[in-house]
């Protein structure tokens, strides 16, 4: 039932709201009735056979933000150990049921992990160029939406798969694609451009398109699916493109009216779910599951009492951001020109572009493309800033950057939700390697920011300098700032000057002690650190907290005036891989400048992958990141 599945999902996005996590309703109720529709297919062909329905079929889903959709659909069939109960746990850090589905975590369920838009089409490529070699192919399904169809990987794959089948090199493919114009901060159309043409030319490509015009008839959805999969087994050389025309955030006015579709879940006070779940069963009794689900979680809640409010004032580093850029136009008139591949809401370039819409575009779910944009627009003067995730910046953008230097076109990157900061999106979200991954290019200074203040005076004096150099006939350098998702004090020391390439003091606190330490620390970690440093003091244990600001290419005077201090004594801490981190080019950088270091140690993430919990706080302690493993570096 694509309702039970939009009403589970309803439920299990409010658990994580409560949770203090994001969650996603748009897409999996645009996929309600596909994903009904095939697995009910797929189900009852593998019934029919006597088979497990994996032996006879693969299925990918590209739309890894829709994965809580299949979670709810195999819950209701008790597939792969699953019952609504796990449900009531989605995105907590102790359930495998991530934000986006992860492989390494829950196997019985996720073939192939997913959560960055357009990756999971090459991959179904690769699993049907595998069944090419089998004397009985699976057929391969892979499910994606008009946004995920935007990337690069995947326009590629669109053209290879019909090339490759035509040739035999693979096995029988369907591709069954959710066409709702609706991308995360709007109407695809509007905003940058339709999909319309592309899907239109997959015939041409070599692909066999079949169109549904509404894609919540959940019969005529099954019935296309019958039509798609008999073609496939007369013509096996000719891969089927299912259609479909969705709504995203179908099943609720409000949520297909929203421009974003509600692709994020709208609510935030658990009172608002009656009515939403209500006028999802308008036409139909609420299952008694469900039902009893919302009765125990409105009487939970109920009974919370709240907590004391925070006297600490916080916002968002992207503040800062949008203040620097907004003030570099109107007050210093540079040329400044936001380029964006549909996440400005949350980098914190939306104000800038809702004041300056003439100094905008929009390329659609598109990070590479946005990057080497960026780069022609830098060659004819302008100062282009462009923003996603870090994970997205660095893995997707770090060729187009190389090309940047290359073509002496410098840009500006926002990359945002760093390391554990996007904890509820899981894994493919949480960038661990970002400043490995930038670090070491040529012409780039990375950093992490920590508060709005900083973000403010360094995104300032970075938008500055690049238009002296233009001035001078310079080509300069490009600026990456990678900055976190939650709130965080404006600043936490209010003497501190911010200027690029210098390192800070936060908090001093080494006079008198008997043992002392310095703590650097980056990025979104500073609270920890502080934290650590109050913990420290009550064991009589000195220390000094240090920003180093600028990550590949450190400070070396300031640590050579600070670490004495500290009797050469230094932690370093990092929401970032251990391997390639701020701690690895810090300590080269000093040891080689002679800056003695009498006792190191190094917190940041091993040789793993993240998961999904409601904040980042639950992984800084699963992963050693937080106070009390500062405070056991110190003293073990």
């Amino acid at each position: 039932s694509p309702t039970a599945t939009r009403g589970l999902v309803a439920l299990m996005d409010m658990e994580a709201v409560i949770g203090g996590a994001a969650s996603h309703f748009g897409g999996p109720s645009a996929f309600a009735e596909m994903m009904s529709a095939i697995f009910g297919y797929m189900f009852w062909q593998a019934q029919k056979q006597k088979r497990e329905w994996h032996q006879l079929f693969h299925f990918v889903n590209d739309a890894g933000h829709c994965e809580n959709g299949l979670y709810a659909l195999k819950a209701n069939y008790k597939v792969a150990g699953l019952d609504i109960e796990h449900l009531r746990h989605f995105r907590s850090i102790d359930s495998v049921l991530t934000g986006h589905g992860e492989a390494h975590l829950f196997p019985q369920s996720v073939y192939i992990s997913n959560g960055p838009l357009g990756s999971g089409i090459p991959q179904a490529q690769g699993l049907a160029a595998a069944e090419s070699l089998s004397d009985s192919p699976r057929t391969t399904v892979v499910a994606i939406s008009d946004g995920g169809c935007m990337e690069g990987e995947a326009r590629e794959a669109f053209a290879a798969i019909p090339g490759l089948a035509a040739n035999k090199k693979l096995g029988p493919v369907l591709c069954m694609i959710s066409d709702n114009n609706t991308k995360l901060s709007g109407r695809i159309d509007k905003d940058s451009f339709s999909m319309t043409p592309t899907f239109a030319s997959l015939a041409a490509q070599g692909w066999n398109v079949i169109t549904v015009g509404d894609g919540h008839d959940l019969q005529g959805v099954f019935t296309a699916i019958e039509q798609a999969m008999d073609a496939l087994k007369k013509d096996p050389k000719t891969p089927v493109a299912l259609w479909c025309k969705t709504i995203k955030g179908k099943g609720v006015k409000k949520t297909e009216e929203s421009a974003s579709g509600g692709h994020g879940f709208p609510l935030k006070k658990y009172d608002e779910l009656p009515a939403f779940l209500t006028e999802i069963f308008t036409a139909q009794e609420m299952p008694q599951p469900l039902k009893r689900w919302l009765d125990d979680l409105v009487a939970r809640e109920t009974k919370k009492s709240t907590a004391s409010s925070s006297s600490v004032k916080k916002e968002k580093v992207q503040d800062g951001v949008s203040k620097a850029l907004i003030e570099a136009v109107e007050k210093h008139q540079l040329p400044v020109i936001s380029i964006s591949a549909d996440l400005q809401g949350s980098t914190g370039v939306e104000n800038f572009r809702k004041k300056f819409p003439a100094h905008t575009f929009e390329v659609g779910v598109a990070e590479s493309n946005m990057v080497s944009m960026g780069i022609g627009l830098s060659k004819q003067g302008y100062l282009p800033v462009v923003d996603t995730f870090a994970q997205f910046g660095v893995t997707k953008g770090a060729l187009p950057l190389i090309m940047s230097g290359l073509s002496e076109g410098p840009v500006l990157g926002i990359f945002s939700h760093t390391g554990f900061q996007d904890a509820a999106d899981g894994a493919s979200h949480q960038a661990l390697a970002y400043l490995a991954m930038s670090g070491s290019i040529p012409h780039v200074e990375t950093y992490c920011l920590t508060c709005s203040e900083e973000a403010y005076h360094l995104v300032s004096q970075a938008l500055q300098q690049m238009a002296e150099d233009k001035k001078r006939g310079v080509a300069g350098k490009s600026y990456l700032f990678f900055l976190g998702r939650e709130t965080f004090p404006p600043q936490f020391n209010e003497s501190a000057t911010y200027k690029l390439g210098k390192a800070h003091v936060i908090s001093d606190r080494l006079e008198n002690a008997p043992q002392k330490v310095m703590i650097a620390v980056s990025g979104s970690l500073v609270t920890q650190a502080l934290e650590a440093q109050e913990k420290l003091a009550q064991k009589n244990i000195g220390s000094i907290v240090v920003n180093p600001a600028v990550m590949n290419r450190p400070d070396v005077e300031f640590f050579a005036k600070w670490l004495p201090k500290a009797d050469g004594n230094l932690v370093t801490l990092e929401d970032h891989r251990v391997i390639g981190g701020m701690a690895s080019v810090l300590v080269q950088e000093l040891l080689t400048h002679d800056v003695k270091i009498t006792k190191l140690r190094s917190l940041g993430v091993g040789d793993e992958f993240g998961r999904s919990s409601y904040t980042a706080k639950d992984l800084y302690k699963l992963h050693g990141l937080d106070a009390d493993a500062v405070v056991k570096a110190v003293t073990h």
